[in-house]
């Protein structure tokens, strides 16, 4: 693996990995009402991009960062719209 492509990797697994405190925070306190969705949806969106931008190129660091961030959020997005719904029920 070349420098650039260690730095990529290193890259994608800081970023991909500073989700899942969150993920893991909000699953275990069962509590979203303070994320905001439309930062989640927007950063689904943008993950998205650089994901299908990474495959035309070709670029597998991108491509796995981007794909684990994806799951992560997705994970997000649903328990906001599960527990936030449990909120309101209340």
């Amino acid at each position: 693996m070349t420098l650039v492509g260690a730095l990529g990797l290193c890259a994608g697994l800081l970023t991909s990995g500073a989700a899942v405190p969150q993920v893991y925070k909000t699953y275990r306190t069962r509590h979203a009402r303070d994320i905001s969705m439309w930062q989640l949806v927007m950063l689904s969106l943008g993950m998205l991009l650089w994901l299908i931008y990474g495959t035309f190129i070709g670029d597998l660091p991108l491509i796995l960062a981007n794909t684990f961030s994806i799951g992560c959020y997705i994970s997000l997005i649903a328990m906001k719209l599960r527990y936030d719904r449990k909120d309101r029920g209340r």
